[in-house]
């Protein structure tokens, strides 16, 4: 794996080989970050401290995208090393506060063009997301509230950026699957299952003419489930608001009912929303996944890729 760095001009910089990284892909929420450890010498014309972006190739291959967050040289008597660390481009929208604002009708391209395109991100589209009547921005949200809450609970699509550092607005694919069978080389490997906190039902309330819609996970009803939350929506909310509010609860809630996480000693084994099939020897946690999250990394112990796997 090599780094390279950019500073605000555009000059562009190859770091020297890491002695060791890290980096943490998500599948949209929290933001992908990286850290890495090289070797450093001074008056190189290079300085740390101004750049503002960092890239990362594997193989040929762009592994990650972002901003520099924090930069320190550490100088001893074995000579001198550079630690970089930072997050994805989600870190532009993360850190930036949205204007409040009421739209009468909001459409996908109205987001983007207030939202996003001024942070100068590029955007990989594969969805039609509805317009959203009424649609508001409260005062003190990021940018990145404003698109999460646009594209997940009103269009059903989770936005997360790619390795490129694109915005992607898509539903994942379902192409590639990494297939680990009784011989796969996965050095540790936990199950685990929790009902706490897990929603079987959302009663959403209108404020002013207190219509009650009912959003139930029925498969965790068939399973003895019983956790009912209230949700009481502005005054005169649509029927399709309701219905949207309901049904996004029910679903992060979901994220926490069945995880597994497993380890293998390699770097890059697989990104989230990847399908992950499992066939361990002794049959624990068989079935279809999707990759959550992937921390890969280098270490005195080699490479490795760790994985947390929900349902797919």
């Amino acid at each position: 794996m090599r780094g390279y760095v950019t500073d605000a001009a555009g000059r562009q910089w190859l770091l020297p080989q890491p002695t060791a990284w890290r980096m943490e892909y998500t599948a949209g929420t929290p933001c992908d970050s990286f850290w890495m450890r090289c070797p450093w010498e001074a008056g190189s014309g290079a300085k740390p401290g101004d750049w503002p972006r960092f890239w990362a190739e594997h193989e040929g291959e762009r592994v990650f995208t972002g901003v520099v967050d924090e930069c320190q040289v550490e100088q001893s008597g074995g000579g001198s090393v550079l630690e970089l660390s930072g997050r994805g481009m989600a870190a532009l929208l993360l850190d930036n506060e949205a204007l409040g604002a009421d739209y009468q009708v909001a459409t996908v391209e109205d987001i983007l063009r207030d939202h996003v395109a001024p942070y100068g991100i590029e955007t990989v589209r594969g969805a039609e997301l509805p317009p959203v009547p009424g649609f508001s921005v409260d005062a003190g949200s990021s940018e990145w509230q404003v698109v999460y809450e646009f594209c997940r609970y009103y269009g059903g699509i989770a936005p997360r950026f790619d390795r490129l550092g694109r915005l992607v607005l898509a539903p994942w694919e379902e192409g590639r699957r990494l297939v680990l069978g009784a011989d796969a080389a996965v050095t540790s490997f936990r199950l685990r299952e929790q009902r706490y906190g897990v929603l079987s039902e959302v009663l959403v309330r209108d404020r002013t003419t207190e219509e009650v819609q009912r959003v139930a996970d029925e498969d965790f009803l068939r399973r003895g489930g019983r956790c009912r939350r209230v949700l009481t929506m502005p005054g005169k909310s649509s029927y399709q608001a309701m219905r949207y509010s309901g049904a996004y609860q029910l679903a992060r809630a979901r994220e926490e009912l069945r995880q597994a996480e497993l380890e293998l000693p390699e770097a890059f084994a697989a990104w989230p929303g990847e399908l992950v099939e499992l066939n361990l020897a002794k049959g624990t946690g068989r079935g279809l996944w999707r990759v959550r999250e992937s921390v890969c990394g280098l270490t005195a112990a080699g490479t490795y890729t760790r994985l947390t796997l929900g349902e797919p």
